[in-house]
């Protein structure tokens, strides 16, 4: 608990001072339409998500943007969740911890085009200790050599480190390149936390590891072609998931290959889809590869005056490798609407069919297949805001429901869990980049 509270105020401190109003070293105060770095093709980094992911324009993350020394532009945005989580079930646990992650852009123009360092970092690892916290459903990685069950792992320190650059070789058509020592390939939705409908949202979907689980990949080379609406690109990649020592990057390796089709007709609209060859990703069965597909449609749009309302619809599925083996197919569909400047509102609904090993459930064959499913409803409230910066109390409940066969495992056919939650993030803005002036 000291541990937590001490990075809390780490993080905390990190919040308040970035929401300081902060002045150019040449003027005292900037807007987005003063940045200097050049939109290839009239596209703004509003639209970036994670890796080379895109988002609806209208709907932006919450961030905080400023112009350093030497024409670098900057983006920075993160949260802050210091969490009460209590799961429910015989399975359920309870546990406090701290859940964090902080995003550093810099973009500078070069020959024509836009180079950006990015890097993101989480210390989720000492938050919520190297074993995760307790998630109901939840699958994936292992810890001490077991497969981790009911609980979600922590995030690497090092989530991101890369460097991308997009370029206009034609009026009409852009090129763009991506490489990372970790960072993300061109498969699957935006990751979850940096998705709009999801952002202020602790909890991680349980079908992650069908969906957007290769957003921290030790080795990413990724090439596009794109348009001011369409974006289709190709990546090699780790496809061995992230061991258990959090601090440190990874063998980089590029072993696996994906492809990924983005099309953002509007600025409220946002549909992709993928597919993605993963050699090896479980280290406790390194002979087991997979094909993974997924698909999303993400919607924003403004929602008054200071609110904005975000919506996604993913489907994604796994089928290992072996001949004989069936798809396992997974489907969320999750909401936030930021009401005003004060409240904001989110939920999730998710389907998955888990196996017997996922799951951990000894007494049934490890490839029988099971369908979970979890329904989740949470509230914020903004308590504090200084400058950019925001603080705000929230709750999350959530209801899962298993088969008749898991009924004595989990000591329930819906067991419940619960979150209660401080959360730090900077001030939404409803003109997004336009409309923070620094």
């Amino acid at each position: 608990m000291k541990i937590t509270m001490k990075l809390a105020r780490h993080v905390l401190t990190w919040c308040v001072l970035a929401a300081v109003p902060m002045r150019h070293v040449a003027a005292q105060q900037m807007s987005m339409s003063t940045m200097m770095t050049a939109d290839p093709l009239g596209i703004s980094m509003e639209r970036m998500g994670s890796g080379t992911t895109w988002i609806p324009e209208a709907a932006p993350i919450p961030s905080l943007y400023f112009a350093a020394p030497g024409h670098w532009d900057i983006t920075g945005h993160g949260y802050l969740f210091a969490q009460y989580d209590k799961q429910g079930g015989t399975r359920g646990e309870s546990q406090f911890g701290s859940l964090n992650w902080m995003m550093l852009m810099a973009a500078h123009s070069l020959a024509d085009g836009r180079f950006q360092l990015r890097t993101m970092l989480s210390l989720d690892a000492i938050g919520v200790t190297p074993r995760g916290y307790p998630l109901l459903l939840q699958s994936g990685e292992a810890y001490n050599g077991q497969p981790l069950h009911d609980r979600q792992h922590p995030h690497d320190l090092f989530m991101e480190l890369s460097a991308l650059y997009e370029k206009p070789v034609t009026t009409s058509v852009g090129l763009m390149l991506y490489a990372a020592p970790s960072g993300e390939p061109a498969l699957g939705p935006v990751a979850f936390m940096h998705r709009p409908s999801a952002a202020d949202n602790p909890t991680v979907p349980i079908s992650h590891h069908w969906q957007d689980a290769t957003h921290i990949s030790f080795g990413v080379l990724s090439a596009g072609l794109f348009t001011h609406t369409l974006k289709l690109e190709a990546s090699v990649f780790n496809g061995r998931e992230p061991d258990q020592f959090r601090f440190n990057v990874d063998r980089v390796v590029l072993d696996s290959y994906s492809g990924r089709l983005t099309y953002n007709a509007t600025p409220s609209w946002s549909i992709n889809a993928g597919y993605g060859y993963i050699n090896s990703p479980e280290a406790l069965d390194p002979a087991a590869s997979m094909h993974r597909v997924t698909a999303s449609v993400l919607y924003g749009a403004r929602l008054g005056s200071e609110g904005q309302l975000s919506v996604a619809a993913i489907y994604g599925a796994n089928k290992h490798h072996e001949a004989g083996s069936a798809l396992s197919p997974s489907m969320l569909v999750e909401a936030e609407a930021i009401v005003d400047g004060r409240t904001t509102v989110f939920g999730r609904a998710e389907q998955v069919e888990k196996s017997a090993g996922d799951l951990d459930v000894s007494h049934f064959s490890s490839a029988e297949r099971f369908t979970v499913r979890a329904f989740s409803l949470g509230y914020v409230r903004e308590v504090l805001q200084y400058g950019r910066g925001t603080i705000g109390l929230g709750a999350s409940a959530t209801l899962n429901v298993v088969p008749l066969a898991l009924r004595d495992t989990y000591g329930s056919r819906t067991p419940v869990g619960a979150m209660f939650f401080l959360r730090v993030r900077p001030v939404h803005s409803a003109g997004g980049m336009a409309g923070m002036t620094m």
